[in-house]
């Protein structure tokens, strides 16, 4: 059994839903923690859930953003979720890939947020400033703002 780990502030890109999505890779980190070879097949199917739901909603932010390395960040995703779908091949196979997945999933974790993530916050930080303050007022629009990406934006 493998020690859990917690979220760190310093993970945080100051975009609330960017940040509560990231929260869901600590959670699968901490349920292959507990050692159970059956808990690959639910992380597996959850990560690729986030690979396609998460990567899509951030490169969106992106590419509307402006961010001149969406591209790149776009082609960093898609390796990460190939290298996924070969730990589901393994694991369907009957192999035992928990560590080796809860150690990717570390790495990505801590390597991937850290940097490329922290690459493009500012930027789209910004383009979301200026949306919320070009909507002041707009009712509906304002407070789904709100609530999406918290009183940072």
């Amino acid at each position: 059994m493998s020690q859990t780990i917690t979220w760190q502030d310093d993970l945080d890109t100051g975009i609330d839903v960017i940040d509560q999505q990231h929260r869901r890779i600590v959670a699968m980190i901490n349920q292959l923690a507990n050692g159970a070879p059956e808990a690959a097949g639910e992380v597996i199917a959850d990560l690729l859930d986030y690979t396609q739901s998460h990567f899509a909603f951030e490169e969106e932010l992106m590419a509307v953003a402006g961010y001149p390395l969406t591209d790149a960040h776009r082609r960093i995703h898609d390796m990460f979720a190939r290298r996924v779908l070969r730990y589901q091949e393994r694991h369907r196979a009957g192999e035992d890939v928990v560590d080796e997945l809860r150690d990717l999933l570390s790495t990505w974790l801590f390597n991937h947020i850290r940097n490329d993530d922290r690459a493009y916050t500012e930027q789209v930080r910004r383009h979301l400033e200026r949306f919320a303050r070009g909507h002041e007022g707009a009712g509906w629009m304002a407070s789904t703002l709100a609530r999406l990406f918290g009183p940072r934006v």
